[in-house]
């Protein structure tokens, strides 16, 4: 393997914002950055699901008259009549959301430079890049928002804050795909304004 194709080629560059860098240097790292990605998420989503799945195993261990359980080898299954309440499901999803966002903000930060290099690559200036980072905050608060009501019998459900979210979704992803697209160009053939090629 070449110096160029390994991740410590990447980790090195995190903070060179200048430059250029090919297709074939660009993609296996955002495929390295996206399955850490990955992984970091089961790490902030497992205890979640597992702390839900215990609070519920409590509450109809508690409450057996509303609680129907069917459990064999390989099969787990458990049926709550009527309402449950919401602290079993909400306090074990209280640090998700920023468990999510410090994954998502760490993504971001390891893809950043690699983006603006790939970018200048195909003659395109590095702003580009930033254009779907508003959308993505945003949509990070406002999650968080319509998360936080949950949370509270006294709140009713804020539509516009749902709105808010579906619609900022809604660009984000278009802004997204606009960049993946402008990420994907072939390199310029020779030397541009941001330099040589990568050789």
């Amino acid at each position: 393997m070449t110096p160029h194709r390994t991740p410590w080629f990447q980790l090195q560059r995190l903070t060179r914002w200048s430059g250029r860098e090919p297709r074939r240097l660009f993609w296996p790292w955002v495929a390295c950055v996206m399955v850490a990605n990955m992984i970091a998420g089961m790490l902030v989503g497992v205890p979640m699901f597992l702390g839900i799945a215990s609070n519920m195993a409590a509450f109809a261990e508690a409450n057996p008259d509303r609680a129907t359980v069917t459990a064999g080898p390989g099969h787990y299954s458990m049926q709550i009549d009527g309402p449950v309440p919401p602290t079993l499901l909400l306090e074990p999803m209280r640090w998700f959301v920023p468990g999510v966002a410090i994954v998502t903000l760490l993504s971001v930060l390891l893809l950043a430079a690699a983006v603006v290099r790939r970018l200048h690559d195909s003659g395109r200036p590095g702003w580009v890049g930033l254009l779907p980072l508003p959308f993505l905050g945003t949509g990070l608060i406002a999650f968080w928002r319509v998360f936080d009501q949950f949370g509270r019998a006294d709140a009713l459900p804020d539509t516009g804050a749902f709105l808010l979210l579906f619609g900022n979704n809604v660009v984000y992803l278009a802004t997204l795909a606009a960049l993946v697209v402008q990420l994907c160009r072939p390199s310029d053939p020779g030397p541009n304004r941001f330099g040589p090629p990568l050789d």
